[in-house]
């Protein structure tokens, strides 16, 4: 057990930024948090952090040790959970992480109602557009929208999202015909940075086209707003512009040279799974995406035909 504290009071120092701010968390002396991390240092035998009396910065070494505090200590948390009953009755704090806006619009909604159903879990939901990952930064679940590579984790999948080019009816009446994607160097152009080289689209094929930006965002929102203003084309994932393509105020381009869809799955760590507010929220929120995500795909799909015709 002593490990088990010192593991902690390495964790929170990091956390916190500090020894003072450690301490002050885990309720106990500056001295000992410091005692506890020497004695740590000790028994790996090499330096894990850079300590000043305001600020602590890890070392090379204590980025890779962390790592494993990280998991151990999640571990040991749902250890006991487990054997205070949690595996039949979901209990505790879940954390969940996925995209900014397909988690606002889609994974939260979710959340509030698997909260409703469950009154013992609290949740925690870190909305970000960067890979997250799971077992260091503590998360029990996340939602990915990419092909995901080999790893550790355990990934079903929900459902895909195209990637789409758009542009309003108003700038598209005035601009030359877009026939391929190579007529985009003619363009104004607005790039969304957060999921793809703001400077360079992908096409079918791997084709890549090298655009020149008008305007260049880190929101999806933002790219599709300026789109619906008339200030040129943009290239997002379906579901970013769904709502303004049913209503009109955007149009489907380059629709024959899209590239696969993307997969979206709902992620977690193997071990998570033993906890029940992780396996039953994979089990709720799986089959209601899946739902979602194809309405989403039937919408825009039904966009594409009616435009056709």
């Amino acid at each position: 057990m002593d490990r088990i504290d010192a593991m902690t009071a390495f964790v929170a120092s990091v956390d916190e930024g500090s020894l003072a701010a450690a301490s002050r968390r885990l309720g106990r002396s500056p001295a000992a948090v410091t005692r506890a991390i020497a004695a740590l240092e000790r028994r790996t035998g090499t330096r894990l952090l850079y300590r000043t009396t305001r600020t602590v910065r890890l070392t090379e070494a204590g980025e890779r040790y962390i790592a494993s505090c990280r998991r151990i200590l999640v571990d040991l948390q749902e250890a006991e959970l487990v054997a205070a009953g949690e595996r039949s009755a979901p209990r505790g704090v879940l954390n969940v992480t996925a995209p900014l806006l397909f988690g606002r619009l889609y994974v939260r909604p979710l959340l509030d109602a698997y909260l409703d159903i469950y009154p013992a879990v609290q949740a925690r939901l870190l909305l970000l557009d960067r890979v997250v990952n799971l077992i260091d930064e503590g998360m029990d679940a996340g939602v990915r929208i990419a092909h995901l590579p080999d790893s550790g984790l355990i990934a079903v999948k929900a459902g895909e999202v195209r990637r789409v080019t758009c542009a309003s009816p108003a700038y598209l009446g005035r601009r030359n015909p877009l026939r391929e994607p190579s007529d985009l160097a003619s363009h104004e152009c607005i790039s969304f940075s957060g999921a793809f080289p703001a400077d360079v689209w992908t096409f079918a094929g791997g084709k890549s086209v090298r655009v020149r930006p008008r305007l260049t965002v880190t929101e999806a929102e933002a790219a599709v707003s300026s789109a619906v203003e008339g200030r040129g084309v943009t290239c997002v994932l379906s579901y970013q512009a769904e709502q303004e393509l049913a209503r009109g105020r955007l149009k489907l381009i380059l629709e024959q040279f899209e590239p696969p869809p993307l997969p979206v799955h709902v992620i977690y760590p193997e071990a998570r799974l033993s906890a029940a507010k992780t396996r039953v929220f994979v089990d709720f929120v799986v089959p209601r995406l899946k739902k979602e995500l194809a309405r989403i795909g039937t919408q825009v799909a039904g966009v594409g035909k009616r435009r056709a015709g």
